[in-house]
């Protein structure tokens, strides 16, 4: 088995149980998890502050002469290769690295991987790849399941929607009023319940409460080309009818007619929405509609990966 140092900076506390980390042991990777001066891979994260001051901690009247001893500490032998590994909405080249993997559509370089981070919740069992996990949800997600229609299941539960949010900034605020004209909406997370002190001790899980709910509100937390997070599938997955806020290019990843959509509706305040929501025909529609229309495929991100691990160990 080979062996390849990996290090973390401004990750999520989780990464380890991700799906690049879990696709390196399928590689038969031993990964050791280092301290970054001694890492042969370096993963930095959105979360990473580019450019830190080396004498920060020391007074400055005293960095003049520290200085010239700081640069007599050898240097390492080799730098580590450096990955750039976004799920928040940041371009691919927002922080200088040898690869990068975001949610960027049509980068060209052969560096750069797309990898929305809804695909880090499916169950990829099926191509060989398990270990990764959901927690807030519950659940990994179907493959199967999302490329079957919505189904009428819907209709036959509360007639509500839920809405998870730690926090109610724009334009969370504003859709979460427009829904609220036409179906009662029930929020929860920490802006709802301020015991919650972050997701992960939320108390609930994910698909459990949306099994309640005809309707869950779930729109993205920014809006950008590519950028469509785990929030639609896990509504659909539910059997939710998703109601989001996202650009147009979102058919790239999922199948536009099988939720709706209120960024469109935005120049006319939503106005739309209520005949939506109030209409059977318009609902048997959604219902028809499957979430995905092609079956995605881990694959070509295990080669990426395994490109990175040779690369970086050679």
């Amino acid at each position: 088995m080979r062996s390849v140092r990996i290090s973390t900076v401004g990750c999520p506390s989780d990464y380890s149980q991700g799906l690049l980390p879990i696709i390196a042991q399928s590689l038969a990777y031993k990964i050791e998890w280092v301290k970054p001066a001694q890492a042969d891979l370096l993963i930095l994260g959105p979360f990473f502050k580019p450019n830190p001051k080396t004498l920060k901690w020391c007074p400055k009247p005293l960095r003049p002469i520290v200085q010239p001893l700081v640069d007599l500490v050898p240097a390492r032998s080799h730098a580590p290769l450096r990955v750039f590994h976004s799920a928040e909405n940041l371009r691919h080249d927002t922080i200088p690295s040898d690869y990068s993997i975001s949610f960027d559509l049509n980068i060209t370089p052969a560096k750069h991987f797309r990898l929305p981070y809804w695909m880090e919740m499916i169950d990829w069992s099926h191509e060989g790849i398990t270990g990764n996990q959901n927690p807030r949800y519950g659940q990994l997600m179907s493959i199967e399941r999302l490329m079957q229609p919505l189904g009428k299941r819907f209709l036959e539960k509360n007639w509500a929607a839920a809405f998870l949010s730690s926090h109610i900034r724009e334009p969370r605020k504003t859709l979460f009023d427009a829904l609220q004209k036409v179906v009662p909406v029930t929020g929860f997370g920490a802006h709802f319940n301020k015991n919650i002190e972050s997701h992960h001790l939320s108390g609930f899980f994910k698909k459990e409460l949306l099994q309640e709910f005809a309707f869950n509100l779930c729109p993205e937390n920014g809006m950008y080309p590519g950028y469509y997070t785990e929030k639609i599938p896990e509504a659909f997955f539910a059997d939710c009818l998703p109601i989001t806020w996202t650009d147009e290019n979102v058919k790239v990843d999922f199948n536009p007619n099988a939720f709706i959509n209120l960024a469109p509706m935005s120049w006319c305040n939503f106005a739309p929405l209520k005949e939506i929501i109030q209409s059977p025909q318009i609902l048997d529609g959604y219902a028809s509609q499957a979430l995905l229309l092609k079956s995605p495929s881990i694959l070509p991100f295990r080669d990426f990966v395994k490109h990175i691990l040779e690369d970086a160990t050679s």
